[in-house]
């Protein structure tokens, strides 16, 4: 009889689990945890946030005046938007924004505007 109820729970186990690695559900986040969306959101934040240290804590960008520069990121995507003063700079700007780690590509959106004398 123990043999028997032995074999028939070992059956259980054995359905149970081949129905588990059949399954396609989809596991959603549990206490505490974060979709997939707002972990991709909090990373954009996290890349727009280090490119626009790096163009602050740029010294030659620093010290130019008229340079007015924003940069939004999407999955690893930054755009840079607003203007310089200057193609020089314009492409300085976008050599900084590309050499954050993380950083997949550049969209440079900026515009050449000469600063008010």
């Amino acid at each position: 009889m123990k043999a028997l109820l032995a074999i028939v729970a070992s059956l259980f186990i054995a359905a149970n689990a081949v129905g588990q690695n059949n399954r396609t559900e989809t596991k959603q986040p549990g206490p505490g945890e974060a979709s997939p969306q707002t972990k991709q959101k909090v990373n954009n934040a996290g890349l727009t946030g280090k490119v626009k240290s790096a163009l602050v804590a740029d010294v030659g960008l620093k010290t130019l005046r008229g340079v007015n520069v924003d940069s939004d990121t999407k999955t690893g995507v930054v755009t840079l938007k607003g203007h310089v003063d200057s193609a020089d700079t314009k492409s300085r700007v976008e050599a900084v924004a590309k050499k954050v780690e993380g950083v997949k590509s550049v969209k440079n959106q900026l515009s050449i505007r000469k600063p008010k004398s």
